[in-house]
């Protein structure tokens, strides 16, 4: 299985190299995440691993979720997260209550982050799709960060009753999953359970999210990898 983890963004800060170099970082609180279920082919008709992040107090919880932690000897979680594996010697290798941390992305180069953005209500046009709204020139009815016609594409004929899908206007923006891929990996704290990485990472701070092994890089990523 690759490296898979939970934790918590904690915010952004600059990470000093060797070399001088400023770089600016995203502070993640990388598990430890228990392993709550091991699923086989036998049993449940495909192989998968499940961990588990964040202790919460029973009363917050329920009793099925309960009863399923403590068959792997640990307190109710807040989160859980099914990982597929390939195999079902791949889901056997791991234990029923074992311990997976962040010393996994030791090594690791690159990483992908996923989280849910931070949610910014209903906006126009313009702010949500980056729009250049109408002429601020004489002449133009005052409707400047007007979203325009929306009746030319109402099918793929150019006519209808309707709007054809996908039409953008305006709407609900952000608190979305988000995925940052390739991220550079600048430090990993295995003592602190921390990791470290470069650049913006979605969503507000405590914001729960999703760190694995990067899937794809580009030519100069997949270069830098294998040296």
């Amino acid at each position: 299985m690759p490296a898979v983890l939970l934790g918590r963004k904690l915010g952004m800060t600059r990470y000093f190299t060797q070399d001088g170099n400023n770089v600016p970082v995203t502070v993640i609180q990388a598990g430890p995440c228990p392993v709550t279920q091991v699923k086989t082919t036998e049993t449940d008709g495909y192989s998968a691993v499940q961990i588990a992040f964040d202790d919460v107090k029973p009363r917050r919880s329920t009793m099925p979720v309960i009863g399923h932690d403590a068959k792997a000897e640990t307190g109710p979680k807040r989160f859980h997260r099914e990982i597929r594996v390939e195999d079902d010697a791949s889901a056997e290798a791991f234990e029923l209550g074992q311990t997976v941390d962040v010393s996994q992305f030791e090594g690791v180069k690159y990483v992908d982050v996923s989280g849910t953005s931070k949610g910014k209500g209903f906006q126009g046009p313009m702010k949500r799709h980056n729009f250049a709204g109408l002429e601020a020139s004489h002449g133009v009815e005052r409707k400047h960060r007007s979203a325009g016609s929306i009746g030319g594409h109402a099918t793929n004929l150019g006519t209808g009753p309707k709007l054809k899908k996908g039409k953008r206007m305006a709407g609900q923006m952000g608190n979305e999953r988000v995925t940052t891929r390739s991220m550079d990996v600048i430090s990993v704290d295995p003592e602190r359970n921390l990791i470290l990485v470069k650049g913006p990472v979605p969503g507000a701070n405590n914001g729960l999210v999703y760190i694995r092994e990067a899937k794809r890089l580009n030519r100069r990523k997949t270069r830098l990898a294998k040296s």
